[in-house]
């Protein structure tokens, strides 16, 4: 064991589970059940993280009762027919060593969506409408109550007899059990509703019916946020009472942060990087020191340091590093060796993992495209090896070559710049967004373990191509800023995004031109205005950061309105002269003119770098054309273009 981790790999005892170290991975919805129960996508996804060296998977949500739907894609406990799923995962995961557990879980008012576009009906202890769902839903009666409960004990029952090793109650980030023990939400007047005693009841009910319905060494959990982070959440206070009256009945607790039901609650769900690292830490060391079983934690511990440090600390006895596992399934056995340089660090961007789960689709990752995809891409087979060029040194050709390599073929990377990363060397120097550079380490670390030959401050033309004669060329020569034509008079100063983060000089007064309404913008205006000037940011789009993930666009939503930037939505540009910007609504078509304007920056998109492959298009060449190259996206895409096109090959 690494003298690093004399805390988080040691064993810890639960009832009548054992983990064999402090790592977990804790419930999140993957998006990959298509019909409510456990698939071979699914065994999969789980299963590459138990082969990881994970010490505990907790499994995503399952509903306990039929009204608890609210997604198309949550996985539904409410029939022995579900066991044989829960059975296949359970022996997957087992095969490993680690342990599995299962969220239980009832929404009350959190519904979101239901089949067909209907939505269903919410069910909750009292009438108090959701805001950030726009849902009203109907008072629970007493007998849907009792039905509810019991099938929490049912849907435990199920679990052990698929052979998984506990369950977990969901009174986390506003749901149903939290919902009971909220007096603003709950209003009720009967035995479940009024005084803490009462309100606490419901949770109450659910764990002795959990308990009278599975054996004395089945583990029963409980997850709950410290603080719901918000006026109508859930206090700490209110919290640790509800904590504390249970403790004696389950085994541990898992505290995390946050709740569902508002926007700047719910940032907490999945944290961006703006977040400080293991922020929820000291909400467990406070139940800790009022309990006396096993405290979980998560929230933004991507790093086995980071987890280390909590457990050594005594703030808690087991660190959530979920994202970390989606991002790299084998960090827990490469901590273990100590191989910690080899470890793909999760950058909290929340594009593939919880930002595919708000669009309905699968589960991934931007730097490990594999996670969601293991049935795909998990096992990659070994290449006749052939002379591979790749020309282009972003995301998109490093995990090109770095792939290419792993299956065999001789490779060579020739990057232009003196650096690798692309435009990721841009984008870690946005506000909040230093950490994005970590995709840069990690593809780095990936092309040098893979042993591919790197030649920097190199640009290819076709006579180069023609000269080393290769098999094989990858074109990911990236893109430049795109520069919409416009009416232009006067001296007006006009810059694109990239001439702002390279330093130009910027006037007092600025338009900031948002045209793909992402982290550019936004990025742009907060770096202008903490260095004193007036921003106005012009979205072309419904707001800024419409494209974003969820949760990224809220916590950047907040930051700009502290700020004092003026966001004008549904714009588009439509000229300028010395010392104004003129702008058309995109919805009215009525003019928008903004005054006293210095500065201009567009954030107008990008145009892709195609000469090298237009040149050698016609050259007897096994040519593939990836990332920006082929047309300007994300990171996401391009670092999925380079793992499929270097599979394929």
């Amino acid at each position: 064991m690494p003298s690093l981790f004399k805390h988080l790999f040691q064993p810890l005892k639960i009832r009548g589970c054992t983990l064999k170290n402090r790592i977990m991975s804790t419930g999140h919805d993957t998006t990959l059940p298509t019909d409510g129960t456990v698939n071979a996508s699914l065994v999969a996804y789980q299963a590459a993280r138990a082969r990881g060296g994970v010490g505990l998977i907790v499994l995503q949500v399952s509903g306990v009762h039929e009204t608890a739907r609210y997604t198309n894609h949550v996985l539904m406990a409410t029939e022995d027919s579900s066991i044989a799923g829960y059975a296949q995962v359970a022996e997957a995961v087992h095969r490993y060593g680690a342990a599995l557990f299962a969220q239980l879980f009832h929404p009350g008012r959190e519904m979101t969506e239901a089949e067909g576009g209907l939505l269903n009906i919410a069910y909750a202890p009292s009438s108090v409408p959701n805001e950030r769902f726009h849902v009203m839903p109907q008072p629970l009666k007493k007998v849907m109550i009792d039905s509810i409960i019991s099938g929490y004990g049912d849907a435990a029952r199920r679990m052990q007899t698929a052979g998984l090793d506990g369950v977990e109650i969901v009174a986390s980030h506003g749901y149903l059990p939290s919902q009971f023990l909220n007096p603003r939400i709950n209003l009720r007047d009967d035995a479940y509703g009024g005084d803490f005693k009462r309100r606490l009841r419901f949770l109450s009910d659910v764990i002795d019916n959990i308990r009278g319905k599975v054996s004395d060494q089945f583990v029963v959990g409980l997850r709950i946020s410290g603080s719901e982070q918000d006026e109508q959440g859930l206090t700490e206070e209110e919290s640790l009472q509800a904590i504390t009256a249970v403790s004696d009945r389950i085994d541990y607790v898992n505290v995390t942060l946050g709740n569902s039901a508002s926007m700047g609650g719910a940032v907490h769900i999945a944290p961006p990087m703006t977040q400080t690292i293991a922020y929820v830490a000291p909400y467990a060391a406070r139940v800790k020191k009022l309990v006396q079983i096993p405290v979980f934690v998560a929230g933004r511990i991507n790093q086995p340091q980071d987890a280390e440090a909590v457990i050594a600390t005594g703030q808690a006895d087991v660190c959530g590093m979920t994202r970390a596992l989606i991002c790299d399934p084998e960090l827990p056995n490469k901590a273990a060796k100590g191989a910690l340089e080899a470890i793909r660090v999760c950058i909290a961007c929340n594009q593939a993992c919880i930002g595919h789960f708000h669009k309905g689709y699968p589960i991934s990752c931007i730097q490990n495209p594999v996670s969601g995809r293991e049935l795909r891409y998990g096992t990659l087979s070994r290449a006749a090896a052939k002379r591979v060029m790749v020309v282009g040194g972003g995301p998109a050709g490093m995990k090109a070559a770095s792939i290419a390599a792993q299956r065999g073929h001789r490779v060579t990377l020739y990057e232009a710049e003196r650096h690798l990363g692309g435009q990721a060397l841009l984008a870690q120097l946005l506000p909040g967004r230093a950490e994005f550079g970590g995709l840069i380490t990690n593809l780095g670390y990936e092309v040098w373990a893979a042993g591919v030959e790197v030649r920097k401050d190199c640009r290819v033309d076709r006579e180069q191509v023609m000269e080393v004669g290769p098999d094989i060329v990858i074109v990911a020569t990236g893109a430049k800023p795109y520069r919409p034509e416009f009416p232009s008079e006067g001296n007006l100063q006009i810059l694109d995004a990239w001439e702002v983060l390279r330093g130009a000089d910027v006037g007092n007064s600025v338009v900031v031109i948002d045209w793909r309404a992402d982290w550019i913008g936004i990025g742009i205006a907060e770096q202008l205005v903490r260095k004193g000037h007036s921003v106005r940011l012009a979205v072309n789009g419904l707001c800024a950061g419409e494209t974003l993930p969820l949760y990224v666009r809220d916590d950047a939503a907040a930051t700009l309105h502290k700020l004092g930037v003026v966001i004008l939505p549904y714009m588009r540009l439509y000229g300028a002269d010395s010392n104004t910007v003129y702008l058309q609504h995109i919805a009215s078509g009525e003019p928008v003119i903004v005054e006293g304007i210095n500065t201009l920056v567009l954030c107008s998109g990008h145009t892709p770098i195609s000469q090298l492959a237009d040149d050698i298009e016609n050259l007897s060449l096994d040519v593939h054309v990836i990332g920006d190259a082929a047309s300007p996206r994300t990171a996401e895409e391009a670092v999925f273009e380079g793992l499929k096109v270097a599979a394929e090959i």
